[in-house]
C-alpha cells in the first residue's frame, strides 16, 4: 500500500490562496478537534487507570456512577470545577496561576505534532522530534513555577526534586531518540514513520532499537513523574509535592497534564520504535504486508499506543517508589552509559548498513535555489 501523509496545516495552506473559507474551516475544525480529543482522552485515561489499578489489586474500581463506573471521571471533573480555588497568602499570584496553564499547554502543543495517521496530524514539522522535546519542557517549567510560587516548603522541595529528576532523565531520553533519528535519517515524525515501511525499528536495528525503546520508556516514565519515579509528589514525605497548594480548576490542569504526558510518551515511543501508524510490514513479504494493510493506519496507531499506556500503568502498580539517591544513581551510573554505548552501536550499524532491509531512503531535504538564479525573489541577474 502506498502512503502519502498530509497534515491538516499543509491542507489549509494549500487551500488558502484560492479557497480561504474552506481553509478557515480546516483550521477551526482542527482547533475544535484537538480540544475534543484532549478532553475525551483525559477522561478515558483516568477511567482506564482506575480500573487497571483495581484489577491489579483485586478490587472492582469505579462501578456506581454510570454503567460500570464510566461516568466517574466526568463526576470528578464537575466536582473540581465547582470546588473553591484558593491562592495561598504570600504566594506569587501571577506565577501560581500561570504554572498549571504552562504544564497543560506544553502537552497540547506536543499532541498537535503527533502523527496518528496519514491524514491525522495537525502540523507536520521538518524538525518534529526537536519540536516535541522543546515544548515538552514547558511542563517542567510549570512544575518548577508551581512549587516555587506556592510559598510552601513542601511544594518547593517537590519542585526542586522534579527539576533535577526531569533534567537528568532527559539526557537518556534524548540518546534513545537519536537512535531512531539515525536509522530514519530525518527529524520529521512522518518521515520516521515512513522509514519503517520495511519493518519497525524495535526489531530491525539488531538490538539497538530494542535497547533504545527500553531506555526511552524508562527515562520517559521518570520525566513524567510516574511511579516508581514520582518523588516530586511523594505523599509520605512532601504532603503532595509541587501541587500541595492547588485546588479546583488549577489542580485539574495539573492532573490532566499528567495523563496527557502519559499519552504523549506512549505516542512518541510508538512513532519512533513501533512504526507509528505503519502496519507490521516485513521487507518484501508482499502477502503478509497486504494482510497487515487490511487494518486502517489509525487503528494500528491506537492499538500500539494503548499497549504502551497499559505497560506504563503496569509499571505504576507493580514497582515501589525509589529513593532520591537510587533515582539519580540509576540515571547517571546505569542508563546514561548504556545510552551512549547504544548510540555508538547504532551509528556503526547505520554507517555500515548492517541492519535488516537497509533500503528505505531518508526523507528528501528541500534545496534552496542557488544565489543569482532566476528563482530568486529579487530577480537579480
Amino acid at each position: 500500500m502506498h502512503f502519502d501523509p498530509q497534515s491538516l496545516a499543509s491542507r489549509a495552506a494549500h487551500l488558502a490562496p484560492t479557497d480561504p473559507w474552506p481553509a478557515l474551516g480546516v483550521v477551526v475544525g482542527s482547533v475544535l478537534g484537538v480540544a475534543a480529543f484532549v478532553t475525551v482522552l483525559g477522561l478515558v485515561l483516568i477511567y482506564a487507570e482506575r480500573k487497571i489499578a483495581a484489577h491489579f489489586q483485586c478490587r472492582v474500581g469505579p462501578y456506581r456512577v454510570g454503567p460500570h463506573g464510566t461516568l466517574q471521571a466526568v463526576a470528578d471533573a464537575v466536582k473540581l470545577l465547582l470546588k473553591e480555588d484558593v491562592v495561598p497568602t504570600g504566594s506569587d499570584h501571577l506565577l501560581h496561576i500561570l504554572a498549571p496553564v504552562l504544564s497543560f499547554a506544553g502537552m497540547v502543543l506536543c499532541i498537535i505534532a503527533l502523527p496518528m495517521g496519514p491524514h491525522a496530524q495537525v502540523v507536520d514539522l521538518d524538525i518534529g522530534v526537536l519540536y516535541i522535546t522543546a515544548v515538552a519542557g514547558l511542563g517542567v517549567l510549570g512544575i518548577l513555577l508551581g512549587g516555587w510560587s506556592s510559598h510552601n516548603k513542601w511544594s518547593l522541595l517537590g519542585a526542586m526534586r522534579a527539576g533535577a529528576q526531569i533534567i537528568s532523565y532527559e539526557l537518556s531520553a534524548m540518546l534513545a531518540l537519536l537512535v531512531a533519528v539515525l536509522f530514519s535519517g530525518t527529524l520529521q515524525l512522518s518521515g520516521i514513520v515512513l522509514a519503517q515501511q520495511e519493518g519497525w525499528w524495535i526489531w530491525r536495528a539488531h538490538g539497538a532499537g530494542l535497547v533504545a525503546f527500553v531506555l526511552f520508556v524508562v527515562a520517559g516514565t521518570a520525566e513524567i513523574n510516574r511511579t516508581p519515579f514520582d518523588l516530586a509528589e511523594g505523599e509520605s514525605e512532601l504532603t503532595a509535592g509541587f501541587h500541595t497548594e492547588y485546588s479546583g480548576l488549577r489542580f485539574a490542569f495539573f492532573f490532566l497534564a499528567e495523563f496527557l504526558n502519559l499519552f504523549v510518551l506512549a505516542a512518541m515511543a510508538t512513532t519512533l520504535f513501533l512504526g507509528g501508524w505503519m502496519p507490521l510490514h516485513i521487507g518484501s513479504w508482499s502477502a503478509w504486508n497486504a494482510a497487515m494493510d487490511m487494518l486502517p493506519p489509525g487503528l494500528w496507531f491506537a492499538g500500539k499506543a494503548a499497549a504502551v499506556v497499559f505497560l506504563l500503568m503496569w509499571f505504576r502498580w507493580t514497582f515501589p517508589r525509589l529513593r532520591v539517591d537510587q533515582l539519580m544513581r540509576l540515571e547517571w551510573k546505569v542508563l546514561l552509559p548504556i545510552g551512549f554505548a547504544n548510540l555508538f552501536f547504532a551509528a556503526v550499524l547505520v554507517v555500515s548498513g548492517w541492519y535488516f532491509f537497509p533500503t528505505v531512503a531518508a526523507a528528501p531535504v528541500p534545496q534552496l535555489p542557488a544565489a543569482g538564479s532566476s528563482d530568486d525573489a529579487g530577480g537579480a541577474p
